[in-house]
């Protein structure tokens, strides 16, 4: 019984502290927006999305009409195309990444000619790794008892603090041969700059020795 309320507990902290806020932003016809979350790999990704459309009668959104939809775009920190395709007005899309670090997220209207307004309002809503998780629907495909679900949800957070540990290894080890690539060409300029600096105080005494020479100074 206290078993039960100590997870119990536990998942309530881990929900307080990670709530997420949706965001919306205005997007004009041949704007272009895009966002980098920075994702560890073999983490599933879920974006929710509204699209509507400014009316100047009311000076307010409404409801997007038929045919307006949103073109979204996501590539890897490789530059490489993970997800690339025309959605409606309003839908969800998921994907998993494959490699760690900064993935680009862009969307941008699909078409060129808008009916009633020059402004969309798209109201954008991304989730990362266990928060992407339905557990409703989990426990109503599997049918799992209260106890059970509450276990799976504590150990999905768990698997994704591992990732996000592994991620800022990651991180670090990527910053340090970074530091130490900067460190070394920063060594070998300097001692470029040295051998220019005495090769050029070595020329200058042998021009100045000849030129005193043809003078007959010396």
């Amino acid at each position: 019984m206290y078993f039960k309320y100590y997870i119990t507990f536990l998942i309530c902290i881990c929900y307080l502290t990670k709530i997420t806020e949706s965001l919306y932003f205005h997007i004009s016809e041949t704007e272009r927006k895009c966002f980098i979350e920075e994702i560890p790999d073999e983490t599933t990704v879920l974006v929710h999305y509204k699209v509507e459309l400014f009316d100047p009668r009311t000076n307010g959104f409404m409801p997007s009409q038929p045919g307006i939809g949103m073109h979204v775009e996501v590539k890897d920190p490789d530059e490489k195309t993970i997800l690339s395709r025309v959605y409606s007005a309003e839908g969800r899309l998921s994907f998993t990444s494959h490699t760690p670090g900064e993935h680009i997220l862009c969307l941008y209207s699909n078409s060129t000619k808008w009916v009633g307004g020059t402004q969309l309002r798209v109201h954008f809503d991304i989730q990362v790794g266990e928060q992407a998780i339905d557990y409703a629907q989990v426990a109503h495909q599997e049918k799992l008892p209260e106890l059970n679900l509450r276990v799976r949800q504590l150990l999905g957070q768990v698997d994704q603090i591992m990732k996000e540990q592994n991620y800022q290894r990651y991180r670090e080890e990527r910053f340090r041969a970074t530091s130490e690539s900067t460190n070394q060409r920063v060594f070998w300029w300097s001692i470029s700059q040295v051998i220019v600096l005495v090769c050029l105080g070595f020329w200058q005494m042998r021009h100045l020795k000849s030129f005193f020479e043809a003078k007959k100074l010396v």
